[in-house]
């Protein structure tokens, strides 16, 4: 059997492909996988913002899955957190979750700057340079008088950017920066060799992640039974129960992709826990809600968390926060 799985290029999407394909490997020998490498509208506009290109959503995911419609492909990789949780991908399914990474978040900094220095001042003075909305809401909690400045690229990229002192080219010209600190995911540094750059550990408590955050995911058409049944022998249970506990607040707060929203589900033996939250861009207003639950009904709490944010006032801020 042959699988072709598309991946976008940058280093951290190859190691999670290739992971993906080491265990396809382990669990069926004969099967020879083949990695295709796509340059998705994300990656060539490394300026803008991700909104005018449908999101995350749209300038990552989409061209591959496009591919696996057309029967280019046999599976796709994605981070599942960017996936789009507000709306159906007909035709498609998650045929497999790797087991889960670290999904907090962590600062970088500049050298020279300390995490001491950085708090002190509650970020007076200084640039921290995040694309994510939610990240940047979250900043302005902890560090009431930073500046949050849009800062795009690959995780490796974002880095080097960072310690050159180079600053964030615009789309519509000019620029900002440079940065004096990046928020950005443990488990992407951890895959680009670049853990040793972590200044700060965000506890879930001060930053939760993104839905999805730190999971990988392998997309499929959803009546291609041999990839389903052979993408089946590598999706790890957990992750996929937190998945779809956190995938599912996403669907009943209709979150877009420019919604501060977080969420993030953990299993002790047979309970669930998920605690989830949607924030102003400025951070000013916080709503969170935590619930537990049988581990084996994760949409059902997931849909109790997402129901209670929204008797909370969760829909005023998500509506607020939508693209006109």
């Amino acid at each position: 059997m042959r699988l072709r799985i598309g991946t976008r290029k940058s280093t951290m999407a190859l190691a999670q492909t290739e992971a993906i394909a080491r265990r396809l490997t382990a669990v069926a020998p004969d099967v020879d996988v083949e990695i295709v490498k796509f340059e998705t509208t994300g990656d060539i506009d490394q300026t803008g913002k991700l909104l005018p290109h449908g999101g995350k959503g749209g300038a990552f995911v989409a061209e591959i899955r496009q591919a696996v419609r057309a029967g280019q492909l046999q599976a796709a990789m994605h981070s599942l957190k960017d996936m789009p949780g507000n709306e159906d991908t007909p035709g498609l399914v998650i045929g497999a979750t790797l087991s889960r990474d670290p999904a907090n978040d962590v600062l970088v900094l500049r050298p020279g700057l300390s995490v001491e220095e950085l708090r002190a001042s509650r970020g007076k003075g200084f640039k921290v340079g995040t694309n994510a909305v939610r990240r940047a809401a979250y900043a302005r909690r902890l560090f009431p008088d930073i500046e949050v400045i849009h800062y795009r690229g690959a995780a490796d990229t974002r880095v080097r950017k960072l310690d050159h002192l180079e600053k964030q080219r615009l789309a519509g010209g000019g620029a900002v920066g440079p940065a004096d600190a990046l928020i950005m995911a443990r488990s992407g540094l951890e895959r680009v060799g670049l853990a040793n750059r972590i200044a700060y550990e965000f506890s879930v408590a001060e930053m939760l992640p993104a839905a999805g955050q730190g999971i990988v995911a392998v997309e499929c058409a959803a009546d291609d039974w041999p990839t389903r049944g052979l993408l089946a022998r590598i999706d790890d249970p957990t992750a996929r129960r937190c998945a779809d506990a956190e995938r599912e607040v996403l669907w009943v707060l209709n979150g877009h992709c420019n919604s501060p929203i977080a969420g993030l589900a953990t299993i002790d033996g047979a309970r669930m826990s998920l605690t989830a939250s949607v924030l102003d861009e400025d951070g000013r207003r916080f709503i969170e809600v935590s619930r537990a639950g049988p581990a084996d009904r994760p949409r059902e709490l997931g849909r109790a968390v997402g129901l209670e944010l929204l008797a909370k006032g969760a829909a005023e801020i998500i509506e607020r926060s939508r693209p006109k």
